[in-house]
């Protein structure tokens, strides 16, 4: 990951104009060539992103993703310079989906709470899909449960119908990319294009990580080592579709709407809506 780099210069009076004046920065995560800070001051808090290198263009492309989409209240500032790209949104209070599963995942009393959750992402996906827009990563940390409802981050990927596909997308992140999606990018079809199949397939995997602390399939029956493979040997297993799922099943009922989204072909997953409706009926 590389030490932490310096707050960009260019970005101070953007955060300051959002939190107040002397603000106080927390590092927050620095990978793939983009650093996150929360700046927190006497108006309020926000998150500072800033991309150096091959994530400027990254940091770029967001930014422009968050303008189109147009989400009320969400990106305040953005720019570049020689050094970096960066962008200000909204701090956004809240557990993201994988904290919301914890007492699940630590066998306590939280189902209620966690099915709560994942209703409500599954409808924040849902209304984003309705709009046109595909997320293309969604994953545990990707999704923020505010008192105002479910905020999607890290928009970096994100795409619709008439954008341009954004340039060096894999899939996201490997161990939720759908069998077709790694099968095109391994095929070196470029620019990979997501789908909103493609994005279920990633929203219920989420949920089943969430559940199990595991990722969905299951690497040990191929006697796999994911952290010995390249993603691309990765998304090659993926691919050919060898893997079953994972046979933690610490939620039976709630995996078992889950299995549909992660073992049908694309054509024949539920949408995100279908898939809140059915979550929204369980009750074990």
């Amino acid at each position: 990951m590389g030490q932490f780099p310096g707050f960009p210069p260019a970005a101070v009076a953007s955060t300051e104009a959002a939190c107040g004046p002397g603000a106080e920065l927390k590092e927050v995560s620095y990978r793939r060539g983009a650093a996150v800070w929360k700046a927190t001051g006497p108006d309020g808090a926000v998150a500072v992103k800033a991309g150096y290198g091959d994530g400027a263009a990254v940091t770029k492309r967001e930014a422009a993703v968050l303008k189109e989409i147009g989400w009320p209240d969400y990106l305040l500032a953005s720019g570049a310079d020689e050094a970096a790209a960066w962008l200000v949104t909204r701090w956004f209070a809240g557990p993201s989906t994988w904290q919301a599963f914890a007492p699940v995942r630590d066998g306590a009393d939280g189902k209620d709470g966690a099915l709560a959750a994942a209703v409500d992402l599954c409808r924040t996906v849902a209304a984003l899909h309705s709009s046109g827009w595909i997320h293309s990563d969604l994953q545990p940390s990707h999704g923020i449960h505010t008192a105002h409802g479910v905020r999607l981050i890290d928009c970096s990927w994100s795409w619709r119908d008439g954008m341009a596909p954004a340039p060096g997308f894999r899939g996201g992140i490997t161990h939720l990319v759908s069998p077709e999606l790694a099968k095109s990018v391994n095929a070196g079809i470029q620019p990979a294009v997501p789908s909103a199949a493609t994005d279920v397939y990633a929203l219920a995997g989420t949920l089943w990580t969430c559940v199990t602390g595991r990722w969905p399939l299951d690497y040990a029956v191929a006697g796999i080592e994911p952290g010995r493979l390249t993603p691309a040997e990765l998304r090659a297993h993926i691919a050919g579709r060898h893997l079953p799922l994972d046979n933690a099943t610490p939620w039976q009922a709630f995996q078992d709407i889950l299995r549909p989204a992660l073992l049908g072909r694309a054509g024949d997953r539920p949408t995100a809506a279908a898939l809140a409706a059915t979550l929204a009926k369980a009750t074990e």
